[in-house]
């Protein structure tokens, strides 16, 4: 058991509701929409225990989905009916996206809901992965899964800032390339929230 994993555990058992509020990073909602009308989803950030240390298990979407086509996402999707709670979600997501057994899901705790611009209230649910890995993909969702060591999406100095106009606002967003995936947008927003949460900075 190594030394990272053991202090993921104690960060997320001494964690309190409040210090995850101080810690929030979110978007700025797009006008027309309302915090009323927001679509509860969740997503699992899967950490994957590796021999050479832990790992962020990504997902590309497809190109022709409505929403978010072509990006780099976490496995998940919105919240059910059937769903117990936001947990239950990310596990059915990412068992149905990539066939993720949640039995190799050692889930360490939730981070602040983040809310994107386009009307989504998503909940990260941070879990341990414990290999090995038989992976099968939703053709329909999920173009390609691949791994990205967490040491890099932790680094500060890989946390770009970057802005854009949409529908006629100027928007920021984070982006971290690596290796010819250009992860953004609420992906990277949820990475920056767990680099938060994990150092206590604001």
């Amino acid at each position: 058991m190594s030394s990272t994993t053991l202090w993921l555990r104690r960060c997320f058992a001494d964690s309190s509701t409040a210090a995850l509020r101080n810690l929030s990073v979110t978007e700025p909602i797009l006008p027309g929409l309302s915090t009323q009308t927001l679509t509860r989803a969740a997503v699992l950030v899967p950490l994957v225990v590796r021999e050479t240390g832990l790992t962020v298990l990504l997902t590309q979407r497809t190109a022709h989905l409505r929403d978010h086509a072509g990006q780099i996402s976490f496995p998940g999707g919105r919240c059910e009916e059937q769903d117990a709670s936001p947990v239950d979600t990310a596990l059915r997501e990412a068992s149905e996206e990539v066939g993720l057994d949640r039995n190799q899901v050692e889930v360490l705790g939730v981070l602040p809901e983040y809310r994107t611009g386009t009307g989504f209230a998503i909940i990260p649910v941070v879990g341990l992965v414990h290999p090995p890995l038989n992976l099968k993909l939703d053709d329909f969702e999920v173009a390609e899964a691949f791994e990205t060591p967490l040491d890099f999406l932790l680094d500060p100095a890989n946390h770009q800032r970057h802005s854009l106009e949409y529908q006629g606002s100027q928007r920021e967003y984070y982006a971290m390339p690596w290796e010819g995936y250009y992860i953004w947008g609420a992906t990277a927003g949820m990475l920056v929230s767990l680099q938060r949460f994990l150092t206590g900075q604001d």
